[in-house]
């Protein structure tokens, strides 16, 4: 039956390799990050606690299984099993049995996960949670190689892949005129929150070339996500564009898993045809179901069929954000973070202010033994080489970054201080360098600066990266009160 054949995509089997694995390898690295992290940022004793923020919110929150209970031992577990489960999903061991294998080890990883996010407050307020989150319920459904690819569930791959891009565009053609004037890459490399090794060559490259950047960037993210749902080979076409605009995004910044996310999803708009005429393949090395027409199991069908519905109804309120003027960016509708609104960069930071924590052991705070904390991923030491952290996400460093932008006042960053002035273990693991080694400082402050990529001729001169200008003093000298003798 025709209707039949719609739902079943038999050629798409190594797209289905590649999104059911990228996504479980994103799963693995996002508990990863979290497992490193999260005790130290928002755990028991951590800089906003868990445990506070449930008692604060109540039972309104969005679900989470720390609702009820929360402690860094489970807060661990559940990082391990996610890991665990993500694995067992790149290696492809449940993608060889029935199609509701892969689905409750999909399911699995995106109620875990959601777990974490829902109570991660502003260190988990990042569009890639809630994308991550979308991209593993909706993979759930591809089913397994015993069952063809589902049509319908590659289109709303698709659809996300389209929400995620064109939204993206379009918060920029509605935000700054940079974007509109292709100016936005005269500054983007240099301000953007974490630099990687190649960004300040990027940042060098000549303007004109930076102004074909945002061109190129507009026709990737405003024309092409079209011709992801055209016939093939076009909407390949349109997935390797895509896919090579996205590495170009994650060899000059660090974005945690946004571009390989994007990257991921691609491949739902790549057939197996077009793969064997790329590459020369034999038809068994994209194989991904049976062949000899559709074989899926009604009760497959139906829960296929049932999704779909939920995920188009749910698609209404997305859609209408897209066509308004008011757009909203990283935004959810609904409680599952499921089929949310996408875009970043709406406007670009003209200049980088870096925030600078210091201390000193002297008990005189008008000293000058003041010495400065490291942080992995933000820019401070003027010689170092930034590193490319992406797909993995430092969420304190790039929180670090919004301060200046917002207020450097945020509570979280005061706990942060205190935790310095306290010497906290976990606190000092989340930095680079502790200049005390782990040594209680008598004072910390806060200096901002302001940073600038070092020109050529600026670096072969004294070998620094970046040049920086100090500004002013965001936060005199702290202190805690010391115990009686």
């Amino acid at each position: 039956m025709d209707w039949v054949w719609f739902l079943e995509a038999p050629d798409y089997g190594f797209a289905r390799q590649v999104l059911q694995r990228g996504t479980a390898a994103l799963f693995f690295i996002a508990f990863l990050s979290s497992f490193n992290q999260f005790p130290a940022l928002l755990g028991e004793h951590g800089l906003l606690p868990v445990p506070r923020y449930v008692e604060r919110s109540g039972n309104y929150g969005r679900p989470s299984l720390f609702r009820w209970r929360y402690s860094d031992r489970l807060l661990r577990l559940v990082c391990l099993a996610g890991m665990v489960l993500a694995l067992l999903l790149v290696a492809g061991l449940p993608q060889l049995g029935p199609p509701w294998v892969p689905l409750l080890v999909f399911l699995a990883l995106w109620g875990l996960y959601m777990s974490v996010v829902n109570v991660g407050q502003t260190f988990y307020g990042f569009g890639w949670e809630m994308l991550l989150l979308e991209l593993g319920f909706t993979v759930a459904f591809l089913g397994s190689e015993q069952v063809p690819p589902p049509r319908t569930i590659l289109l709303l791959l698709l659809w996300l892949l389209f929400r995620l891009e064109f939204g993206a565009g379009m918060i920029k053609i509605r935000g700054g005129s940079e974007w509109r004037d292709l100016t936005a890459l005269y500054y983007h490399h240099e301000t953007q929150p974490m630099p990687g090794p190649l960004s300040r060559q990027a940042h060098l490259l000549p303007k004109p070339v930076h102004r074909m950047e945002v061109l190129g960037n507009h026709f990737a993210q405003l024309v092409v996500p079209f011709f992801l749902f055209a016939p093939q080979p076009l909407a390949s076409i349109a997935a390797g564009i895509v896919i090579v605009t996205q590495l170009w995004l994650v060899a000059s910044g660090n974005f945690a898993w946004l571009n390989w996310s994007a990257i991921v999803l691609a491949f739902a708009a790549v057939s197996d045809p077009v793969l064997r005429a790329i590459f020369g393949l034999p038809a068994a090395a994209t194989a991904g179901s049976p062949a000899g027409g559709p074989q899926s199991p009604v009760w497959w069908t139906a829960v296929v069929l049932a999704v779909t519905l939920l995920l188009l109804v749910l698609s209404y309120q997305p859609l209408r954000n897209l066509l308004s003027r008011g757009q909203l960016m990283n935004a959810s509708f609904n409680r599952w973070q499921l089929v949310n609104t996408y875009g970043a960069f709406g406007t670009v930071t003209k200049h980088r202010v870096e925030v600078v924590v210091e201390g000193t052991l002297d008990a005189d705070p008008d000293g000058d033994g003041w010495r400065e904390y490291g942080f992995k991923g933000k820019p401070g030491d003027l010689r170092r080489l930034p590193r490319q952290w992406a797909p993995y996400h430092l969420r304190l460093d790039w929180l670090m970054w919004f301060l200046p932008l917002r207020t450097i006042h945020e509570p979280w960053f005061y706990a942060f201080l205190h935790k310095l002035l306290d010497a906290d273990h976990a606190t000092l693991r989340l930095l680079r360098l502790d200049p005390f080694d782990g040594g209680r400082p008598r004072w910390v402050r806060v200096r901002t600066f302001l940073y600038r990529f070092a020109s050529r001729a600026e670096f072969r001169e004294n070998g620094e990266r970046w040049v920086r200008l100090e500004l002013y003093e965001a936060i005199p000298p702290l202190s805690l009160p010391r115990s009686p003798r």
